[in-house]
């Protein structure tokens, strides 16, 4: 006989995997946005600047638009993994997770941040998020190789925190513009920051409290 009390961890996780695949999606859409190779579509079009004076600027974008999603994907499917009998498969989707990141994903996005829109507080924001995501995922990495399993789980829980900045920082401009509609350029300088810093204070939390 099952109890309510053991069907509010199922009823959470269902509604976890439904969220998650909705934004996913809609990150997908962004991704897919830029596809084929196009320097003349949404966020590139406020990026001109940097498109024809910066010969790298493409290649980095596009090494970081087009890793992300992977990167999100595999993070999530690796946090599932009690949940799929495949043999390694957290592990197989750890290293693939581990790899972009540290390789691809967070260098790419180091160099974006140096022109971020919204002036100097925006850019210190993003310089200062990719080097903690590229930090706290060789940490995890770290651990893993000398077999430390629990500060691993705790710094990938760390690391996909920040990869969820890529949703949350989208989620809170949508509530900034709709309730306050702010100057375009004071929007980017409040989500830089706050795409990110609540993410990883409620995992330190949650570690500190014992729950991950």
């Amino acid at each position: 006989m099952f109890t309510a009390k053991k069907h509010i961890p199922i009823l959470l996780k269902t509604l976890l995997v439904i969220g998650f695949g909705y934004f996913f999606w809609l990150m997908l859409k962004i991704t897919l946005e830029y596809v084929p190779f196009n320097p003349n579509v949404s966020f590139l079009m406020i990026k001109q600047t940097e498109v024809q004076d910066r010969p790298e600027y493409l290649p980095f974008f596009y090494t970081h638009v087009y890793t992300s999603i992977f990167v999100l994907l595999s993070g999530f499917l690796a946090i599932l993994r009690k949940d799929f009998s495949i043999k390694n498969f957290h592990k197989n989707m750890g290293k693939i997770y581990i790899f972009l990141i540290l390789i691809l994903a967070a260098p790419s996005g180091i160099y974006m941040g140096f022109f971020a829109n919204g002036g100097f507080l925006s850019k210190i924001s993003f310089v200062i998020l990719g080097s903690l995501w590229w930090f706290t995922t060789y940490k995890a990495y770290a651990a893993a190789r000398q077999k430390r399993f629990k500060e691993h789980k705790q710094w990938m829980w760390r690391s996909f925190a920040l990869t969820l900045s890529a949703l949350t920082l989208r989620i809170w401009k949508v509530i900034i513009v709709y309730l306050f509609h702010p100057n375009p350029m004071d929007v980017y300088q409040i989500i830089a920051w706050l795409g990110w810093i609540p993410n990883i204070l409620l995992i330190e939390y949650l570690i500190t409290k014992k729950h991950l």
